[in-house]
């Protein structure tokens, strides 16, 4: 109710302003009737907005946006549709105002939120691993782009949180892919998945499973040295994990596990030093 509370405010200062002239007087009323117009329009939409009828919300937002364009409340009522739409998981709708409101009111101070509600609109598209990759890519697109645009808000803080878990999906997007290789027996295919966990996503929990899995494929086909190599990488940084034990049980009694006493150095390093080993 604070939003219609301004609106009426403002409509209220238009009343109680004078000017002189006849003309002037003439354009005022009509300013004034189109001003009452809108405030109703904005009002109906917004009451409409809290019963959950999103349909004659957003209807009402973008008939009280046409009523009185010039108005400073113009792109507040575009930006009012836009997340009705989104209210109720309408999110192509969502998707076309917001679109619209960036490009008809770039110079808008809300244009950082816009911009926001747009992410969310890919990112709560996203299902699971197993569904298509573009909800995923513009998500994370969006975010980078408001990171990089508008760094201190707000929502460069939650964008950065979200960038993260769209890395977590992405890398089980890759790790899903790669059992599948594996239970056809394409080694080649499933071992280049595995790598690109490595990566690209070398900060998520998957990395543990992707060494494992790579130790697994690479002794499966006789390249023991290679697989060997990822063992090591995974008892270095993960010696207590149960992909380790895992990896074990693949050399049985065969591999010897070096302990080493030096200190433990940041797993993201010694991620990154390895990553030569993959181009």
């Amino acid at each position: 109710m604070e939003l219609l509370k301004k609106v009426l405010l403002l409509s209220l200062f238009f009343v109680l302003s004078s000017c002189g002239g006849d003309k002037e007087k003439v354009t005022i009323v009509k300013e004034k009737d189109i001003e009452l117009q809108m405030i109703d329009a904005f009002k109906e939409g917004y009451e409409a907005l809290e019963d959950g009828d999103v349909f004659f919300a957003a209807k009402k937002f973008n008939e009280a946006e046409l009523l009185y364009p010039q108005s400073t409340w113009a792109p507040k009522a575009s930006l009012m549709a836009a997340y009705a739409w989104y209210s109720q998981n309408y999110y192509y709708d969502a998707v076309f105002e917001l679109n619209r409101f960036i490009e008809t009111y770039p110079n808008d101070k809300n244009i950082p939120y816009a911009h926001f509600l747009l992410g969310m609109c890919y990112y709560e598209n996203i299902i699971d691993e197993r569904k298509d990759l573009e909800p995923l890519i513009r998500a994370k697109k969006k975010f980078e782009f408001i990171m990089e645009e508008y760094p201190d808000t707000d929502f460069a803080l939650d964008a950065s949180f979200k960038i993260g878990l769209i890395e977590d999906i992405m890398a089980a997007k890759e790790m899903y892919i790669g059992r599948h290789y594996i239970k056809k027996g394409k080694w080649i295919p499933a071992i280049n998945r595995f790598k690109i966990v490595l990566k690209d996503y070398d900060t998520t929990i998957f990395v543990e499973e992707a060494l494992h899995r790579l130790v697994e494929i690479h002794y499966k086909i006789g390249l023991t040295e290679e697989a060997n190599k990822y063992a090591s990488l995974l008892g270095y940084n993960y010696q207590s994990s149960k992909w380790y034990k895992e990896s074990y049980r693949v050399f049985n009694k065969n591999y010897q596990v070096k302990i080493k006493n030096e200190k433990k150095k940041s797993r993201n390093f010694i991620i990154r030093k390895f990553k030569s080993l993959f181009d």
